[in-house]
């Protein structure tokens, strides 16, 4: 008797798993160039006046430039090494080219550093959106499935977050400001403020993780892969 072909759907593809320093240079790489093209292009030895003016922005333009350049190719090496593209990722890449352009283009930086902003709130009205009709849409930011953890842990994380995110807007407001903050005070806050503090907040949640399901093994994927902007 002829065996009947099994039409079933395959199982879907499983995304690659990447060791934490990889996704650290993913999700942060683009940010430490940002600056590290900043820091070479700018010219401290200025004078002052207009050529230091003028010299400010050339650095601050050509490092935005920089700094999209490095994000698409964070984008594409997502793609290439964990076998797909969390939409966390493409929502920031889209925001990061849109308003680098605008200063690219209006040769202003306002734009790129309200950026942060625009991406801290984005994220946090759809988690606490979605925390509110009781979905765990962080989960779905990050396309990932940290093994064992509960929908009840995912909807925890996914209101905690959204919070931080107001929170995290908030104090880039801050720094974005040109009478309290310069643009090298600004770049310098994102790696020795905010990049701490996003560890800090998502190390602080192991212990919630763990009661909920999360499995030990797991937890270097999520030290390693933290919400960002």
């Amino acid at each position: 008797m002829p065996e009947t072909p099994d039409t079933s759907s395959p199982a879907p593809k499983k995304p690659h798993k990447t060791g934490m320093l990889v996704n650290l240079a993913i999700d942060y790489g683009p940010v430490l160039v940002f600056f590290l093209a900043y820091r070479l292009l700018r010219h401290p030895g200025d004078s002052g006046g207009s050529t230091h003016m003028v010299s400010e922005i050339v650095a601050i333009t050509k490092s935005t430039l920089v700094f999209i350049i490095a994000t698409l190719a964070a984008l594409v090496t997502s793609k290439l090494l964990r076998g797909r593209v969390a939409p966390m990722l493409w929502l920031s890449t889209a925001l990061v080219c849109g308003f680098g352009a605008l200063t690219v283009w209006s040769q202003n930086p306002v734009w790129i550093r309200h950026k942060p902003t625009a991406v801290y709130l984005l994220f946090a009205v759809a988690l606490i959106w979605g925390w509110l009709r009781g979905r765990p849409t962080l989960r779905t930011l990050l396309e990932s499935a940290f093994e064992g953890l509960s929908d009840e842990g995912w909807k925890i994380l996914s209101r905690n977050w959204g919070f931080f995110f107001l929170f995290l807007a908030a104090l880039n407001e801050v720094f974005a400001r040109d009478a309290w903050f310069t643009f090298d005070q600004w770049l310098r806050a994102k790696l020795i403020v905010f990049m701490p503090l996003s560890f800090l907040f998502t190390f602080a949640h192991m212990p919630m993780l763990l009661r909920h399901g999360l499995g030990k093994e797991e937890t270097e994927e999520v030290l390693g892969h933290p919400p960002h902007e």
